[in-house]
């Protein structure tokens, strides 16, 4: 397993439930894709949030409609069972594969390792072990994007779960016409940390509060800004049960 950062927070779960985001306040992607690819929910459902993240997200959604009449959120996952982080850990390995195959050819052998890393920079590692679950795992970590007033998805410069650089948040604010892309990004981040979310820095789209990646985030937040570090951070929210 590919070992993170963050993942050396400690957690101590405050026990909050898993509960259901109500989908008829929000935008959402229906059918949700990953169930459509053949992910394993069984009786689960990617639609459900810890309950304090439910509150925060209501609150990212009122601050987008104040300053964006008619805008709002789409969800586009949030909620993951270990199977299904890692059916989609194989799913992504193997269009990586099919990729490599089709530039190089089939008769050499593939580079396994380093696919596995591409794959491993955008996806948790599917870990059973309760001290390093995937953020989705947690019930704490939601992917995102905005509709605008005539509910048209806004351009956001490249897809949920897009495996390159276009991904990292800030990379069109540094390319040649990209600033309406970029302003974008902006509004959909400014409205989910106003309630208190940190967005992961490879993913525009993912946005958490209160797990590892989180807590991760704050520490680093307060060194770059040269304030002293919270050496008692933690996150609150493990792996939902």
């Amino acid at each position: 397993m590919v070992s993170k950062p963050y993942q050396r927070i400690p957690i101590q779960d405050c026990g909050e439930p898993l509960v259901p985001i109500p989908l008829e306040q929000f935008a959402v992607v229906d059918p949700h894709p990953y169930a459509v690819l053949g992910a394993p929910y069984g009786e689960r459902s990617p639609y459900y949030v810890r309950q304090g993240v439910l509150q925060a997200l209501l609150q990212a959604q009122q601050h987008l409609q104040h300053h964006h009449p008619g805008w709002r959120i789409q969800i586009f996952d949030a909620y993951r069972p270990i199977a299904v982080q890692q059916f989609m850990v194989d799913h992504t390995y193997d269009q990586l594969l099919a990729k490599w195959q089709h530039e190089q050819g089939t008769e050499k052998t593939p580079p396994k390792d380093q696919l596995l890393d591409q794959v491993y920079q955008f996806w948790a590692a599917p870990s059973h072990d309760q001290t390093t679950p995937p953020p989705h795992s947690t019930g704490a970590a939601i992917d995102t994007t905005l509709v605008d007033h005539q509910q048209q998805v806004v351009d956001m410069g490249s897809a949920i779960d897009e495996i390159s650089e276009r991904s990292y948040p800030n990379y069109f604010a540094h390319q040649p016409g990209g600033e309406i892309v970029h302003h974008h990004r902006t509004i959909l981040t400014q409205a989910m940390q106003s309630a208190g979310f940190r967005q992961h820095p490879k993913e525009w789209w993912h946005f958490s509060l209160g797990d590892q990646l989180w807590a991760w985030l704050g520490l680093n937040s307060n060194k770059s800004a040269n304030c002293p570090p919270d050496k008692t951070a933690v996150a609150y929210y493990g792996r939902a049960q």
